[in-house]
């Protein structure tokens, strides 16, 4: 995905839940670190140039050197806002040197180059704190430039005075036109811009080391990682819907973590003691440890003091949120546990879907999955309880067999995706047995990976609901769903991502139990559909389409310049459930005469066709006039939508009455940006209101005319893949 707007370095600095950099002028924080980087250094070099391990081994030549400095280089300044071309000029020498220092294990050219970065920064924002003094002109006809990853870089100071002065411009035209008095924005910009310069200050060597070797798997391939320990636990964490701890999401404001949400069912929430919004300020291991302030650390530093083996103790000293920051310290002891992330794994409900002609309304389930998760570590214990995307959605779909719903939607949009055997699992929930995906291994040997399941989990009507930010597994379901027949793909094309990735663990080189050198997640293979064709590039592309809500240009594989080309293989046999094809024109018409006539889908082509028209100017007028006749535009549209659904009876949008507050996320009150977020959940949803319509028309048809359905449907009579009733 290329990057907008903002370098990486920088929207690290702006984010706020578990980030990567902290706040404010810290304390001595331990920094000693376990990393040994010298030998991690290697050890991926030697994996990533070995054909052994990688699908597309590359040797570190000099055009690969070139494109590792150019990848750490735009890491460092994407948006070409804080270095001049004097330092780019000064770091030629540098280039000859990137080969030999991965291969070393050396940091000393990287820790250079950040060192000159950390000073430019120091001296940008401090222009940018001492704009502040004045208040701009906002009646010129100005316009700012918010992604300048193309541009030239800046010639002079002058240049980047100029960068500066539009971006600190943009950010209080932003808090002016929402409401905020000049003296209120001056404080926010100033302590904005004053942690985004302690944030980055606080960078470790690990962090840099990490950033730099990235620099170099990512010339690779899009999609190999090199994870410190730290960010592989994270990584790992995420994987298995789990984390051992307390139970909370924790946000950095004002130097201090702060409670976002309390888990429910983890230790946190059983006490009852915290609340969110309380702020957490000192922690101690056990209930007689001593409590280290941690005011003013980074979150990764104040999550790994709380994290630790169920059963153990964490004391934690707080600020309740209603005493203010200046309030009373209080204590409490908590029992660590593993807690199940359970929201964050598949969830289900039930649309009422009107059937045309004088039919009788449907009911169809849909389930939404946001990743193919899996605990491996649970997985290798075989415990019973180990958390599995496939396992959820079938408990899910016996709900729905129990309650007589009349089709399933699958939703996988923004599923990027997760663990293979997951995706294999969950295709033998819909099929009966056989071939799901073929894996093509470095060496060029071809891998048929099936079910091998008896029976299906759910044999009826289904349709899957796919995006661009649909990938990787999600693509690979997809595509086998769409190649044995057995349900309707509808939305936009997919991303494009067609190769299989395994995590290696870089301490199995190692006889000590400490974790030194983190893991590496790399390309191993490229997979296939079972027709033949690879996703890679092209996506899985729907039976019904919906438009596309972003540019392939922008979003997706073929944004990568080093992602590997499409390419297609031999068919592998397997059974044909149906054939949707004599469906499709009908489904397409149904479609479009109801979308005319959707208000909701009206709306959001709307939404998407000004974003993009916006975004294909990658800039923003800086004239108050002309943006503030914009936003009561914007909020006149807003309101007029909802009192249409007011006197439609149509389901109100609980975001309907919110404006652009100026803001960034840590700068907003925790709680009610938590709440903000949980009501998002419940906005209108047309498209999926929309797939769960075609699908029970596809359902009608076939009901309602069975010469249809034996075309479609061959396999009707034998059970698995039976629409009509």
């Amino acid at each position: 995905m290329k990057t907008k707007a903002i370098p990486l370095l920088l929207a690290l600095a702006l984010t706020a839940p578990v980030a990567l950099i902290a706040q404010a002028d810290a304390p001595a924080v331990p920094t000693a670190s376990s990393l040994d980087r010298t030998t991690a250094s290697r050890l991926v070099y030697g994996l990533l140039s070995d054909s052994r391990y990688a699908y597309r081994p590359r040797a570190l030549d000099v055009e690969a050197a070139n494109q590792v400095f150019d990848k750490y280089l735009k890491t460092l300044d994407g948006n070409r806002q804080f270095f001049l071309q004097a330092d780019i000029d000064s770091f030629a020498p540098l280039r000859a040197d990137v080969a030999n220092a991965i291969r070393a294990g050396r940091t000393d050219m990287a820790e250079q180059m950040f060192t000159l970065y950390k000073q430019r920064a120091a001296e940008r924002i401090a222009h940018a704190r001492e704009l502040l003094k004045g208040e701009p002109d906002f009646t010129l006809a100005e316009r700012y430039d918010y992604d300048r990853e193309e541009a030239a870089w800046a010639a002079d100071r002058a240049d980047l005075d100029e960068i500066w002065r539009k971006s600190v411009k943009n950010d209080w035209l932003r808090l002016r036109l929402a409401g905020k008095p000049a003296e209120d924005i001056r404080s926010t910009l100033d302590k904005r811009y004053a942690t985004l310069l302690k944030s980055i200050n606080e960078l470790k060597g690990d962090d840099v080391f990490a950033l730099f070797l990235n620099a170099y798997t990512d010339s690779i391939d899009p999609h190999t990682e090199y994870m410190t320990p730290r960010s592989a636990e994270n990584f790992n964490q995420a994987m298995s819907l789990s984390l051992e701890g307390i139970g909370a999401q924790l946000q950095r404001q004002d130097d201090v973590v702060v409670i976002r949400e309390i888990i429910p069912g983890g230790p946190a929430a059983l006490d009852g003691t915290l609340q969110p919004g309380d702020r957490i300020v000192g922690v101690g291991q056990g209930r007689g440890g001593a409590v280290e302030d941690v005011i003013g650390w980074r979150i990764d530093d104040v999550v790994a003091k709380i994290r630790g083996k169920p059963d153990t103790q964490v004391k934690l000293e707080y600020i309740p949120a209603a005493d203010g920051i200046n309030g009373k310290h209080r204590t409490v002891v908590l029992d660590r546990a593993k807690v199940r992330l359970s929201e964050q794994g598949a969830k289900s409900e039930t649309l009422l879907i009107p059937g045309a002609d004088g039919e009788a309304e449907r009911r169809i389930g849909v389930i939404k999955l946001p990743a193919f998760y899996q605990d491996f570590e649970g997985r290798r214990r075989n415990a019973a309880d180990y958390a599995s995307a496939t396992r959820d959605v079938a408990r899910l779909l016996t709900q729905f067999k129990s309650e007589g719903i009349d089709g399933v939607v699958l939703d996988l949009r923004n599923n990027g995706g997760g663990s293979l055997d997951e995706a294999i699992e969950l295709t033998g929930l819909f099929i009966d047995q056989g071939p799901v995906v073929q894996v093509r291994e470095s060496g060029g040997r071809v891998v048929v990976n099936s079910d091998r399941k008896s029976g299906v989990a759910w044999d009826g009507p289904l349709a899957v609901l796919i995006n661009r930010g649909s990938a990787s597994a999600s693509e690979i379901f997809a595509g086998a769903m769409q190649d044995y027949g057995r349900g309707l793909v509808i939305g936009e094309t997919t991303f494009g991502k067609g190769t299989v990735q395994n995590i290696i663990d870089l301490d199995r080189w190692q006889r000590e139990e400490a974790v030194q050198y983190g893991q590496l997640k790399l390309t191993i293979a490229q997979f296939f559909r079972i027709s033949g064709s690879s996703t890679q590039h092209k996506g899985v592309v729907p039976d019904i389409a919906f438009p596309a809500s972003v540019d392939a240009s922008e979003f997706g594989e073929s944004t990568y310049k080093n992602a590997l080309p499409w390419t297609r293989i031999a068919e592998v046999p397997h059974e044909q459930y149906g054939d949707f094809q004599p469906l499709l024109a009908q489904l397409g018409q149904r479609h479009q005469q109801r979308v005319s006539q959707d208000l909701e889908f009206g709306w959001w082509k709307e939404d998407v066709e000004h974003y993009r028209s916006e975004a294909e100017r990658k800039s923003i007028s800086l004239n108050e006039a002309e943006r503030q006749a914009e936003r009561e535009r914007l909020e006149a549209q807003r309101k007029q939508r909802q009192e249409m659904r007011r006197e439609l009876g149509l389901q109100l949008d609980p975001l309907a009455e919110e404006s652009d507050d100026g803001l960034t996320g840590n700068e907003r009150d925790i709680v009610a940006d938590a709440a903000r977020e949980k009501a998002a959940e419940k906005r209108p949803d047309p498209l999926l209101r929309e797939s769960a319509a075609i699908l029970s028309d596809a359902i009608g048809m076939l009901q309602n005319d069975r010469q249809l359905s034996a075309r479609v449907l061959p396999r009707a009579a034998g059970g698995s893949g039976r629409w009509s009733h």
